[in-house]
């Protein structure tokens, strides 16, 4: 599922400049095409997240995946601009439905909230591998001649597998702390969950995270590019092959980068101090923007699609210490909140990027300074998370508790 979702999203920066061009959109109208989508992804989170909970895992992704299913066999009859962002919308709406039930369910699997950190980012390891794929995917069919929308069929087609596999696997259950807990779980008490400083600790951190990180594959694209005057893009800025060939593909490089970082990242979150991993390689990212942005197109070239590697462990780091630190029954919902601000961050990130490289007439250079200072904002606040550690109290009665441990 994870994978499937990323081959999705992430291959939005190659469409857009598809689609600019097709449609004759700017920057701004194009960063729609991801905006919108993360929106949908925000408020099914925040508003539909207690259903995991509430109806159980297995009806919940279920449910999800049909939603997403329908609205990608809807591109086969999409040709305008205003549809094709409203099914990237609705397929939105779904992710947060059927991602929420996911997330709950990583919970019911684990036996302790290290085994839960390192299963997580297991499957956004998937994640990863389905970012790689999106993007050649759609590289391949634009090369073919055949229109980028068939990405969409063809994650229809994976969905409808996963719906049949999803029919035909038994799901664990879930231990709830008390007898009432299900007539607990509505609408109103996962709203609640905003509140709590743990909840909103984690979902600030991720939204940071994912604003900075979807500059990378919404706009680099874009900035990589020698000459955005010309309706194709061109690369012959880059003086050897091999640079050539890297602009081409730096979004893929940088989800190779990202995949690989967090397969070993299951080992490391095993192993490590999560929070001076986290706050190490914030600190690599904000090196990576800032030194890519002084250094020009060649610099940028190598170092952004390296940042992958730094980027990796963070998000499903912060997805699992968040939910670790809530009892079983509010999983769901508390994986909601959280992907209500990081579907937030890569909406509003790109966005804002958009508008202001318009505003500096169209140079996407001034959008990454944007994603610079939010690399900058969370590597600060993962300073503070490792040097005064406020979840440790917390996580260590959610372990006692929850896994008898």
């Amino acid at each position: 599922m994870f994978m499937m979702f990323a081959m999705t999203s992430d291959s939005v920066g190659e469409i857009i400049k598809e689609v600019k061009v097709a449609f004759s959109v700017t920057n701004a109208q194009a960063s729609l095409m991801h905006s919108l989508p993360m929106l949908g992804i925000a408020m099914s989170g925040l508003l539909l997240g207690f259903l995991a909970d509430k109806m159980g895992r297995k009806p919940t992704i279920i449910l999800g995946l049909a939603v997403f299913g329908v609205a990608c066999y809807s591109f086969l009859i999409a040709n305008d601009f205003v549809f094709i962002v409203s099914l990237m919308t609705l397929s939105g709406i779904a992710v947060g439905v059927f991602k929420t039930g996911a997330l709950a369910l990583i919970g019911d699997i684990s036996s302790s909230t290290r085994q839960h950190t390192a299963t997580m980012n297991g499957a956004e390891a998937f994640f990863g591998v389905g970012a790689i794929i999106g993007p050649l995917i759609v590289a391949y069919l634009i090369h073919q001649g055949v229109a980028w929308q068939w990405l969409y069929v063809i994650a229809g087609g994976v969905c409808t597998l996963l719906i049949v596999v999803a029919l035909s696997v038994r799901y664990p259950s879930y231990v709830r702390s008390h007898k009432h807990d299900v007539e607990k779980v509505s609408l109103l008490k996962s709203l609640t969950l905003i509140k709590n400083p743990y909840a909103l600790g984690f979902s600030v951190g991720a939204f940071l995270y994912v604003a900075a990180e979807s500059a990378i594959y919404v706009w680099m694209p874009s900035y990589l590019v020698c000459d955005a005057t010309t309706l194709r893009a061109t690369y012959d800025c880059y003086s050897e092959g091999m640079a050539q060939t890297l602009a081409i593909y730096s979004v893929t490089a940088f989800f190779i980068l990202r995949a690989a970082g967090r397969f070993v990242g299951i080992w490391m979150m095993s192993h490590f101090n999560w929070a001076l991993v986290l706050m190490l390689f914030s600190g690599a990212i904000v090196v990576c923007f800032a030194l890519g942005l002084v250094g020009g197109k060649q610099v940028a070239l190598y170092l952004f699609p390296l940042s992958g590697i730094f980027m990796s462990v963070i998000y499903p780091t912060f997805n699992s210490k968040g939910i670790s630190c809530f009892p079983r029954h509010q999983h769901g919902s508390v994986a909601g909140v959280i992907l209500f601000f990081t579907a937030a961050g890569a909406a509003s990130g790109p966005f804002i990027m958009g508008v202001v490289s318009d505003s500096m007439g169209g140079d996407a250079k001034y959008g990454f300074i944007v994603a610079t200072v939010f690399a900058a904002i969370l590597f600060v606040g993962l300073v503070y998370n490792y040097l005064r550690n406020p979840t440790e109290t917390r996580l260590t009665e959610i372990e006692a508790s929850e896994y008898g441990s």
